[in-house]
């Protein structure tokens, strides 16, 4: 049975830290973690490493205190309920508290239980400015509380469930990183006729040849995008507001083009005459490139495949309506978001501190190297088939974060019990 009661009740005793002087060297840098809020993060409860180290001599000058392996630290101020316990010996500041468990508590159970009231606890803190709770009255937080003897199967059913997310997250990792290098070989050495990547120049230098763009394989051609589509650049939004006769149509921003992607989260509305919508109305296939933001955000391109039906584009994204015989629209967009197409967009673009924008006839010179159409539909197919992969592992994470949350509230309220898991482990196995 579980019962609501504060959360002190699992807690044996707790320590608070503090921070060495900052003006004696001698304190500072040695092999001592030192751990504060910033290195506390959210939906983390492994305190691998610390931003900061300090010395023996700076954690006996101070009021700052080493905590032991596995016991459970929280944020007091500022991150209020962030928490987290740390595989080594881990020196604190003022702003974190150690909980040490009661005997018999489960010190992963009660940093679950702490994780959980988070909420709780940020709306207990007070401040003006720099917000934070009384260790008191964080403690004084009811919780449900589990009997000990299933405390253990809920920390291994959770930790098993954060273990598969960080495999996930890793795995996605990787194969970004893998369809990074994917890109490049693909831009630069292409399919061959058995459906192979060519070998690099290094090991086949009589397969390529010296272009505008460095080497390329034979058979590759150069062109610059304004001989190889139309360039639009979007509607101007001014003060007007059109007549209200006229209808509200969506429309993109550069907020909306993304990498490779387009975000459809939050569309806006404008209303167009029937000649700005027939000019700038976009069609499957037609993609779109940003004229100017972040050095991030300069020139990449995201395709159009009439994902909201009727929909038009601002004067700040270009529409490129490629020849599709000659370029394919999915190979634009992922030669323009590769390094090649970020450099030439970066080197030519107006800078402004950490803003740069390009316009049409900076766009219209971008070169691009030209496989066969079948070549070019072969590489897209590659990168497509990589990308699916990527997004398959992206849905599982997001499945398995949703089944953790749904889990966590179950399990720590005692909404599912865990008593049957706990019976078949103490079931004798026949002979």
């Amino acid at each position: 049975m579980f019962e609501v009661l504060p959360l002190g009740v699992l807690v044996e005793k707790q320590q608070g830290g503090g921070t060495p002087p900052r003006n004696e060297p001698s304190f500072w840098y040695g092999d001592i973690p030192w751990a504060s809020v910033k290195d506390f993060k959210d939906d983390q409860l492994e305190l691998l490493a610390t931003e900061e180290t300090i010395t023996s001599l700076g954690l006996r000058s101070s009021t700052s205190s080493l905590v032991p392996p596995g016991t459970p630290m929280v944020c007091t101020r500022m991150a209020v309920g962030r928490c987290a316990v740390s595989p080594t010996p881990t020196a604190i500041n003022q702003d974190i508290r150690a909980l040490y468990p009661k005997k018999g508590v489960d010190p992963r159970y009660l940093l679950r239980v702490i994780a959980s009231l988070r909420g709780k606890a940020e709306s207990l803190s007070v401040g003006s400015t720099v917000k934070g709770i009384r260790s008191s009255d964080f403690l004084a937080i009811k919780a449900h509380i589990a009997p000990e003897k299933e405390q253990g199967t809920i920390t291994r059913i959770l930790d098993t469930l954060d273990t598969q997310i960080q495999k996930t997250e890793a795995l996605i990792a990787k194969l970004e990183k893998v369809k990074e290098g994917l890109l490049h070989d693909l831009l630069t050495r292409g399919i061959d006729e058995n459906g192979q990547l060519r070998p690099s120049p290094e090991q086949a230098p009589e397969l390529y040849k010296d272009s505008p763009l460095g080497l390329i394989p034979k058979g590759w051609g150069v062109g610059s995008l304004g001989d190889l589509s139309e360039i639009v650049s979007g509607v101007t939004l001014g003060g007007k507001s059109g007549s209200s006769a006229w209808p509200l149509v969506p429309y993109l921003r550069v907020a909306n083009v993304q990498d490779g992607y387009l975000d459809l989260s939050e569309v806006k509305l404008i209303r167009v005459s029937s000649v700005d919508l027939e000019k700038y109305r976009l069609l499957p296939g037609d993609v779109l490139m940003n004229e100017g933001g972040d050095f991030d955000k300069l020139g990449r391109g995201a395709l159009w495949q009439g994902q909201i039906g009727l929909c038009i584009h601002q004067n700040h994204v270009f529409r490129v309506r490629t020849t599709q015989s000659v370029l394919n629209p999915h190979f634009l967009t992922a030669f323009s978001s590769s390094a090649i197409g970020k450099r030439y967009f970066i080197r030519s673009s107006k800078q402004s501190t950490n803003l740069a924008s390009i316009n049409s006839t900076q766009l219209k010179a971008f070169q691009v190297s030209l496989p066969s159409n079948t070549e070019q539909e072969l590489i897209v197919k590659e990168l497509q088939a990589m990308a699916s992969k990527i997004e398959s592992e992206k849905a599982l994470l997001d499945k398995l974060i949703i089944q953790k949350s749904g889990l966590m509230n179950d399990l720590l309220t005692g909404h599912v019990r865990v008593t049957s898991l706990l019976d078949q482990a103490q079931t004798p196995t026949p002979a």
